[in-house]
């Protein structure tokens, strides 16, 4: 508080105080990963060091204090000048209007969290902040910084995944004195995988069972969908089958090989898969049973008709799917399907699905995070703890 105008009339220590506050709560948000921000920006002390400085100045040159322009400064320009996306430009406004406000200045009582423990000091001497400080917990709750206590499950996981991939890297991919137990796990896993795999779709005859048709959109759909899972199929099983080769020494060990090779034994996902994939975050075993109960939700289609409820994660191409339905709705009615927009309704639980919708497609499979459905008020909800 060096140098501020000792006539002020409010107390500028709990203002910086804010601020610092502030400025701790959007560099420990990047612990949340995409819950925190959707992009991680780099904030520094410099961002710190100019909103305290203008601060400064407008607590010296006006009588009452511009609250206003000093947020708009710190949280649009200083901050903000770092943030590119429109969604975490209203988070990071809507956190500085926490700690920068007339309340903090004027009510002993405010606080910056539900339970109260995380509050601004009385105006004291800098020591009387640091006391406070210390009394703060070592291990900072979601609370503090606005968010579920479920926020911290997101945390550990990727604590969790980031120790155990620095520990695989320790590992290395290089043969060693154990490598006949490596490649007898190596063509175990393959082999089971292998095992597992259905066969790769007959295009064709989907073609002529379910032919182009103008009212159906659907079928085009599920040939489609078939070509797509095809494609990662065949990658997969043939990746598979060369990768037991080598080991066997029948054919060469490529890099392309040697990376199947290493994320095989790790559990993860080989970018040679993941090249041809649809999107997945899963580890190996969870991707391949999945990829299993996708081709099982194509097959029985293809076996017993079009489904009256669709699974909509199951879909490689989901949009291909959104588009259909549309073109079976504008079709029926003449509508330009450019003029149309999706209207969703959640169907109560026990709603009976013996049969499809008049208009429309019922869909499960859908995830919500950070939030629950309410069945009750039929609403968006703060997730059970």
């Amino acid at each position: 508080s060096s140098g501020i105008n000792a006539e002020w009339p409010l107390r500028p220590g709990k203002l910086l105080f804010g601020l610092c506050f502030f400025h701790a709560t959007v560099q420990e948000r990047r612990q949340f990963g995409p819950l925190g921000w959707n992009i991680p920006y780099e904030f520094n002390e410099t961002d710190l060091r100019i909103s305290v400085q203008q601060l400064h100045m407008f607590l010296n040159q006006y009588e009452e204090l511009p609250i206003d322009a000093i947020g708009y400064l710190t949280g649009e320009c200083n901050y903000g000048g770092r943030v590119t996306d429109s969604h975490d430009r209203r988070v990071i406004i809507g956190i500085l209007e926490k700690f920068y406000n007339h309340d903090i200045v004027n009510d002993d009582a405010y606080v910056f969290s539900e339970s109260g423990k995380y509050h601004a000091p009385k105006d004291g001497e800098y020591d009387s902040y640091l006391e406070y400080i210390k009394t703060l917990p070592i291990l900072a709750k979601p609370e503090v910084f606005n968010m579920h206590s479920n926020a911290d499950i997101t945390k550990d996981q990727k604590e969790t995944n980031m120790l155990f991939d620095s520990i695989l890297l320790t590992e290395g991919t290089g043969a060693g004195g154990g490598s006949g137990d490596k490649d007898g796990v190596l063509l175990e896993v393959s082999g089971g995988i292998i095992a597992k795999l259905p066969k790769s779709f007959d295009t064709e005859a989907a073609l002529r069972k379910y032919p182009t048709a103008y009212k159906q959109s659907m079928n085009t759909v599920l040939v489609q969908e078939m070509g797509r899972f095809n494609v990662l199929l065949n990658c997969v099983r043939a990746s598979l089958v060369n990768l037991q080769k080598a080991i066997k020494g029948l054919v060469v060990m490529s890099q392309e090989l040697e990376e199947v090779s290493a994320s095989v034994m790790f559990g993860k996902i080989p970018e040679l898969w993941q090249a041809k994939s649809y999107p997945s975050l899963k580890p190996l075993g969870s991707y391949v049973n999945d990829l299993i109960q996708r081709l099982n939700f194509l097959q029985d289609w293809y076996d017993t008709g079009v489904p009256n409820v669709f699974w909509l994660s199951g879909f490689y191409f989901t949009q291909a799917f959104i588009t259909g339905v549309k073109q079976n709705f504008a079709r029926k009615f003449t509508i330009p399907i450019d003029t149309l927009a999706f209207d969703y309704e959640v169907m109560p639980e026990g709603t009976e699905t013996s049969k499809p919708p008049e208009d429309g497609a019922y869909v499960d499979g859908l995830f919500v995070d950070g939030a629950r459905w309410c069945r009750e008020k039929k609403v968006f909800a703060e997730s059970t703890p």
